[in-house]
């Protein structure tokens, strides 16, 4: 588990070392103001990542291009390769540096991963430019986690990044109490993928499920593509567990594992099973039959939920389906809209320039979203300290029938 850290680490020195020939001063105060949009274009994500630039660019078209006196641009950027087909340590670092280089771009709205997120934000930070994520929900991009957490993504001394969903502190302390108290399971075998999000999360549900006083078995997943992992679950067998929850995302192999599980364990009747967010959105997971009962969690409103909130929300939802012909692919392409919307708030506030945006957000009065304006129907306000939402939402779900459906949503202020 490691591993993919010191990979983290060495990507982010590179990349500061050369932020650090490449200059980064503010932007100009130009009247025309650019957010870069910072996804995986290519591989297991694509379509969650299209859909997210269609969501935001909605939004801008909705406000008519214009974030108080300024116009707005939107830049794409791919933090993925064809090769991996996911998100590339190489892809990010590249990225941070042509964020910054760009004068008139005052804000990033990404990443979907938070291992990426780990490779640019230190770089944006140290040029004075605002990061809003939708879905990086690793605790330490914010708060106290591992050694050092959250200050080495902060080497200029001051916040520059937020996001617009919970983290998985919270996600994963409520996925192991619905196992425990609910499902009455009492020993989980709990996957993760290896990944800083994988990670993050199952440290969460270990911490919690333990306090409750089940028993834990851990152990990391081959997140190789095709890779057999049908060892792994042997194992579980023999250990006795009554459960798996899998701490990662689907694009690391997800196919062949929940498959493997099942012609392991059995399917989830016999044998249940829960996975993140990270699992959420994804057609071909939707597809196997093997999915099918599988317990879910996500930070957030699902999409149902979002459309069956009404108001200005679900409207959004409509004009998007006008606009493009079918519904978004996933809740988080819709927080990514969220995520646009405070960054304009943020632009809206400030003088045009990188600092006057960062200020807006960490300095000056907090930017706040009402239920009423935001797409996701979820109203909040940000920290001025960390970043994080103050109004915590979480959704239970179960794939029924090929569709993620919702059981129960929590909201925690």
């Amino acid at each position: 588990m490691i591993k993919p850290i010191k990979i983290g680490a060495l990507a982010i020195a590179g990349a500061l070392a050369l932020a650090a020939c490449s200059g980064g001063s503010d932007s100009a105060g130009s009247d025309v103001l650019v957010v870069g949009t910072d996804l995986p274009l290519q591989g297991a994500s694509a379509d969650a990542s299209k859909s997210t630039n269609e969501v935001i660019a909605l939004v801008l078209e909705q406000a008519g291009g214009k974030a108080g006196d300024y116009t707005v641009e939107v830049k794409e950027y791919d933090d993925s390769t064809a090769a991996k087909g996911a998100w590339d340590d190489a892809a990010c670092a590249k990225n941070a540096q042509d964020h910054v280089a760009n004068a008139n771009e005052v804000a990033i709205m990404g990443t979907y991963n938070s291992g990426c997120a780990k490779i640019i934000l230190p770089v944006a930070n140290e040029a004075g430019l605002l990061m809003v994520s939708h879905a990086n929900t690793y605790p330490g991009l914010t708060i106290t986690w591992d050694a050092g957490e959250p200050a080495l993504y902060y080497p200029s001394g001051a916040r520059s990044y937020a996001r617009v969903i919970a983290h998985d502190g919270f996600q994963g302390t409520a996925a192991a109490q619905y196992m425990y108290n609910e499902l009455g399971k009492r020993t989980l075998a709990l996957l993760d993928d290896t990944q800083a999000y994988g990670i993050g999360l199952a440290d969460a549900v270990e911490a919690e499920f333990t306090k409750l006083g089940g028993t834990v078995l851990r152990s990391g997943w081959d997140i190789k593509a095709g890779s057999i992992n049908t060892s792994t679950f042997e194992k579980v067998k023999g250990q006795g567990a009554d459960i798996v929850y899998y701490a990662g995302i689907f694009d690391n192999n997800g196919v062949q594992l929940v498959k493997d599980k099942t012609a392991v364990l059995g399917d989830n009747t016999v044998f249940p099973s829960m996975a993140p967010d990270g699992f959420s959105g994804y057609p071909v997971l939707r597809e196997m039959p093997e999915a099918e009962g599988l317990w879910m969690t996500f930070a957030g409103k699902s999409l149902d939920g979002i459309k069956k909130g009404g108001g200005q929300a679900a409207a959004f939802i409509d004009a998007y389906v006008t606009k493009y012909g079918y519904e978004p692919n996933s809740s988080y392409a819709v927080y990514g809209g969220v995520a646009m919307q405070v960054i304009m708030k943020a632009i809206a506030a400030s003088d045009g320039t990188r600092k006057g945006v960062l200020d807006a957000v960490f300095a000056g009065e907090q930017i706040c979203l009402t239920a009423e304006e935001s797409v996701s129907g979820m109203g909040f306000c940000l920290s001025t300290e960390t970043g994080d939402v103050d109004t915590v939402t979480m959704t239970l779900q179960q794939m029924t029938g090929g569709v993620e459906t919702d059981i129960r949503t929590i909201e925690i202020s």
